[in-house]
């Protein structure tokens, strides 16, 4: 009981930060949009591609801020993104079969279903790369329109979209992993080895350093790099050799902070401006005492969750979201058509439809208070696949601007369809009780 309200706390905080993330995300898109379409246009192409880099001696390492953003502060999102499935799988919703069922049937159909009417309409062979675009949720812009509908929605119901965007997620590094890298160095990923395997060993001996795993992290992203992986899946695998469990348990914890507790009580009969050298040990004790009851996985996420969702994601958006509707612009309406229905169509039918099959088939049950009429809107609000989607369509398309600009608009017409769409039917759907179960 304890666990479970661990982690409802720790979802609702979650939940928070998401909802948050969402509306700066969304302002920093509509920002975007006005600087690339307003005489500052010029000054926003600029800034995206700023060189920087590192060069020293005969090492040299430069890119447009762009790529750094996308490739670099967008493997702190993936690493974010690693320990939030590792979590689930561990401790989570997705930690046993009748949590994890529902949300897990719903995600397949919800990945296959967009790629299956992506690749149906898409009649332009060199936007076929794009397959992978529409397959993943938008995580922060659906948890912030749920947050939108107040107490009208269910915990039981944030969860579950919050699943299915987590393992939506987690299909889509599988897939930018095995498709959208260029050929790989195979010697060089083999480097890379070395130190994934060292941190898999101290992960299994419930070791962890920040500062090892943080040179390890900078070390295989760099090799991922120039081994032609893309360099964000380091991300997610540094994520996995996070050790999950603490090394002392909360009673033993408790006790010992007793003790320093008194201690610092006797050592304390003086009022002074300045800590003695007792008093100091005595924190320091505590303070090792602390990091020793910390889960390690717990403590990254709840550190980077704010980072990522107040100023990752929106920069993200902010340099990726900024498309120029110029008086001469020629968007590839088709694309734009494809993506956008794959979104809105696909995730809703993808959705809904396997949740649908899974529940007849009792595979899975509803979560308590939820009625199929909401898991009906939640598949639509699926369709928001801003973040994500946004990623894989420049590795789809990094070559051909026009499609990537025409990617960019479907997207956004996709999402934002989904968006209202869904917000509509929750709005006005009917809602359950605490008793609600699938018969």
């Amino acid at each position: 009981m304890v666990i479970r309200k661990s982690i409802v706390s720790s979802f609702l905080k979650f939940d928070r930060a998401q909802s948050l993330g969402g509306i700066l995300l969304f302002g920093a898109t509509i920002i975007a949009l006005i600087l690339a379409n307003s005489q500052l246009g010029v000054f926003y192409e600029n800034l995206r591609e700023i060189p920087l880099g590192i060069n020293f001696n005969r090492f040299s390492l430069t890119k447009p801020l762009i790529q750094w953003i996308n490739d670099g502060l967008m493997a702190i999102f993936f690493f974010m993104i690693g320990l939030e499935i590792k979590r689930e799988l561990m401790a989570g919703e997705l930690n046993s079969p009748s949590r994890a069922a529902l949300p897990l049937i719903a995600a397949v159909g919800g990945m296959i279903l967009p790629i299956i009417i992506y690749l149906l309409l898409n009649r332009n062979p060199e936007a076929s790369h794009g397959w992978g675009i529409p397959m993943a949720t938008d995580i922060a812009f659906s948890l912030a329109i749920l947050k939108m509908l107040g107490k009208r929605v269910p915990l039981g119901l944030k969860v579950f979209l919050a699943a299915i965007a987590i393992i939506g997620d987690l299909g889509a590094v599988v897939v930018i992993t095995l498709f959208y890298g260029s050929s790989i160095n195979w010697q060089i990923l083999a480097w890379a080895a070395i130190p994934i395997s060292l941190l898999v060993g101290l992960n299994f001996l419930n070791f962890f350093s920040k500062y090892f795993h943080l040179l390890c992290g900078i070390i295989i992203w760099y090799l991922f790099l120039k081994a032609g992986l893309h360099p964000t899946t380091a991300g997610v695998l540094l994520a996995f050799t996070v050790p999950m469990w603490q090394r002392t348990d909360l009673k033993t914890f408790s006790g010992k902070i007793s003790v320093i507790a008194d201690e610092l009580k006797q050592l304390s009969r003086e009022d002074k401006p300045l800590l003695t050298s007792g008093q100091m040990e005595r924190i320091d004790e505590l303070e090792e005492w602390t990091e020793r009851v910390q889960s390690p996985l717990q403590h990254l996420e709840h550190v980077l969750q704010n980072w990522v969702a107040y100023l990752i994601i929106p920069v993200f958006a902010f340099f990726n979201a900024g498309v120029a509707f110029s008086t001469g612009m020629q968007p590839d309406i088709q694309l734009v058509t494809t993506l956008a229905m794959s979104l809105f169509l696909g995730k809703t039918i993808g959705v809904l439809s396997f949740s649908f099959i899974g529940l007849k088939l009792r595979l899975a049950n509803l979560p308590d208070g939820v009625t199929f009429g909401q898991i009906a809107g939640v598949s639509i609000l699926a369709g928001v696949g801003f973040t994500m989607s946004m990623f894989i369509a420049n590795l789809a398309f990094a070559d051909v601007a026009k499609l990537m600009d025409s990617a960019k608009i479907g997207i956004l017409a996709g999402s934002m369809v989904s968006g209202l769409t869904g917000y509509l039917v929750l709005r006005y759907c009917r809602r359950g009780n605490s008793q609600t179960k699938d018969k």
